[in-house]
């Protein structure tokens, strides 16, 4: 799962560095709550964009449903704080969240500043499904909806033009059926 905010910079140009910072902060300190709720790891942050992984570091049959999960309960937080803010007349943030499903390198490479880390194409699309998402939604592959098409309603997209990879099937997750 890849979740970027959108608009960062321009709302970055409104407010002090001390109020950015809390405010993403606050941000990344909820979802990392909600990735250790719903048993998903954190891979880590990249500016304003949030990567996390389901069936790291042991695998496991409901990622796929434990990552939707996590972003349902992500996509909830920001609504509220977009309400409070509103009502506050300060900037606010949005996300886009994409999610595809898998398999994928993981491990710890390098000699300094150890981290753990994801590669694969796997990412890749996730990326993408990040990218051709829209603001408050959560878009998914085909791949991710075979395996929680049961558990969620998913509106079907189409097929998105993404790049390097071509057209490819999406669906917005609504809701928990």
């Amino acid at each position: 799962m890849f979740a970027d905010i959108k608009g960062f910079t321009l709302i970055a140009e409104q407010l002090n560095p001390k109020e950015l910072v809390y405010k993403i902060n606050e941000c990344f300190s909820a979802f990392d709550h909600i990735m250790e709720k719903h048993n998903v790891e954190k891979i880590k942050t990249i500016g304003d964009a949030y990567m996390a992984a389901g069936g790291l570091p042991t695998p496991n049959t409901t990622h796929a449903s434990n990552v939707v999960k996590a972003a349902l309960a992500m996509q909830q937080f920001m609504h509220d704080q977009k309400t409070q803010s509103v009502e506050q007349g300060i900037p606010f943030f949005e996300i886009r969240i994409g999610i595809h499903s898998g398999p994928v390198v993981a491990g710890i490479v390098g000699v300094r500043k150890f981290a753990y880390d994801i590669w694969g194409d796997t990412v890749n699309l996730a990326s993408r499904m990040e990218s051709s998402g829209k603001a408050g939604k959560i878009n998914i592959s085909q791949t991710t909806y075979g395996l929680i098409k049961d558990q969620y309603h998913c509106i079907h997209r189409g097929k998105v033009s993404t790049k390097g990879k071509g057209a490819i099937d999406m669906y917005f997750v609504e809701s928990v059926i």
